[in-house]
């Protein structure tokens, strides 16, 4: 379990780690990254019930014939999921600086999974984040600037693991806009033929 020493003004403090202690890290090919923690920990992808998160995850799953219930079923296909930011959101956006804080417990929790294939980017918050854990690592820039329509359909690569920026599936706006659920899909898929 990761300990999170920032104190960053634009969220509510809840520093929100997975516990990762049951998982066989080595069996890790996809790592999914999107926003940020909800305002009801319920909704989190390990919460109680069915969370929100899970179900808009699982929509996209499902419409790439992979029939997953819950946040184990993830584990199970090699499938981790998590947020770029550890905290609730106050408002609709947040500092750079709190994603760069952010961004180095992130870059602990991908560093126990040696053998990713893939990294899925829902959302600017997850970019910007791969973006400064790459940075601080090797000092290059993984996904470049632009609207996420215009970069989605490149490749981007490093050290054998593909990059994949798409759109958010977390939070309440999810569904809304057709086209982004159809890239979403088709993201999800490309992440899916890398490891098949």
């Amino acid at each position: 379990m990761y300990k999170c020493e920032f104190n960053c003004g634009d969220v509510e403090n809840a520093r929100h780690f997975l516990n990762n202690n049951h998982l066989d890290s080595g069996t890790i090919k996809i790592v999914i990254i999107s926003e940020s923690f909800p305002e009801n920990p319920d909704d989190y992808f390990d919460g109680k019930g069915h969370p929100a998160y899970i179900k808009n995850t699982d929509f996209l799953f499902n419409q790439n014939n992979r029939n997953y219930e819950n946040y184990n079923d993830y584990i199970a296909h090699g499938i981790y999921l998590t947020t770029a930011i550890k905290c609730v959101k106050k408002g609709y956006l947040v500092s750079t600086n709190t994603i760069k804080n952010c961004s180095i417990n992130l870059e602990r929790e991908i560093d126990l999974f040696p053998n990713v294939k893939v990294i899925l980017l829902m959302g600017d918050f997850a970019i910007k984040s791969i973006n400064y854990i790459w940075k601080r690592k090797y000092n290059i820039k993984i996904i470049p600037d632009g609207s996420t329509y215009k970069i989605r359909n490149a490749e981007y690569f490093y050290d054998g693991i593909r990059f994949i920026p798409s759109y958010t599936q977390t939070g309440n706006s999810f569904g809304i806009e057709k086209g982004k659920m159809k890239m979403m899909i088709e993201d999800v898929g490309k992440a899916l033929t890398c490891i098949a």
